[in-house]
């Protein structure tokens, strides 16, 4: 009688569709693709890479796998493989999540800019008050009796090749920025370039010879790259620095001179292992009141 009943059951399963029965309608994985909802459903995926062993082959799925993407910001630390410029395997190296993986603030990054442009501006401007002007002294006729209008100087705004009123002097365009505020907008920088896969890490960044087509070359070979910024660990290389001194779309920094400004102008980043080690202590150093 059981075994009756059971076989009822599973033939009024049967007829009924298989969307009512595992999905509802008003379940958010309803709108999805059937591929989707089961994925959701399941705790792992597996693939033509996997363990054979485990599942049958013809079983497994053969197309791309749909990984959700990364968010930024969450200061995990980064895994990224280093290279050369000869393009050779040589290992990974970890990168700090408090220093390449910071939340992205479009303002702070504005107040570093400004703050970097008004402080390299020179402020040489200079124009002659009516002191400085070279003209007489005298006046340069009667107060009353001619009918002209009244002056007591040719040196006056008002006279040609006179003096400029109000006019700009020598002064700096500096503002103050806090040092915590411009270390936070290299950080989200950092960040924003190796969250756009725009960050490489080499080894180092010697060259075997001072001629530009090495450097030509392998740009070649980097994909949608317009303006490349070198950043070494110490000085730069006198062979490093010949072959893009004639490059107006590749520059060359130290790690002490890296901003953020230089970074935003140019749409890829090349680091030497010194210089993400350099950088990172400087990031981790306490800030001096």
């Amino acid at each position: 009688m059981a075994s009756s009943n059971g076989f009822k059951l599973l033939r009024l399963l049967s007829r009924q569709p298989l969307r009512s029965t595992f999905l509802h309608d008003s379940s958010p994985i309803a709108t999805k693709s059937p591929f989707l909802a089961f994925r959701n459903l399941s705790t792992s995926i597996l693939t033509s890479e996997s363990s054979e062993g485990t599942f049958p082959s013809d079983l497994l799925s053969r197309g791309q796998v749909l990984t959700p993407e990364r968010k930024i910001g969450l200061y995990q630390d980064l895994v990224i493989p280093v290279t050369n410029f000869n393009n050779e395997d040589k290992g990974f190296m970890v990168l700090a999540g408090d220093v390449f993986d910071v939340p992205i603030r479009k303002d702070i990054i504005h107040r570093v800019v400004r703050w970097q442009l008004a402080k390299r501006q020179q402020g040489t401007h200079s124009t002659k008050t009516i002191s400085e002007v070279s003209g007489t002294g005298r006046k340069p006729w009667p107060q009353k009796g001619t009918g002209q209008a009244r002056h007591g100087s040719r040196r006056g705004p008002q006279w040609r090749h006179g003096a400029t009123m109000h006019g700009p002097k020598p002064r700096s365009h500096a503002i103050k920025l806090n040092k915590k505020v411009r270390r936070l907008g290299l950080k989200i920088a950092l960040t924003a370039r190796a969250a756009e896969g725009k960050l490489a890490i080499f080894d180092d960044l010697d060259v075997p010879t001072h001629k530009t087509k090495n450097i030509v070359n392998y740009l070649k070979h980097m994909e949608d790259t317009k303006k490349l910024l070198l950043v070494d660990g110490g000085p730069i290389d006198e062979k490093l620095k010949l072959s893009t001194q004639n490059l107006h779309y590749v520059n060359v920094l130290p790690s002490i001179g890296l901003n953020v400004y230089s970074i935003l102008l140019h749409d890829t980043l090349v680091m030497s292992r010194g210089a993400v080690n350099k950088i990172v202590e400087r990031m981790h150093t306490p800030i001096n009141r």
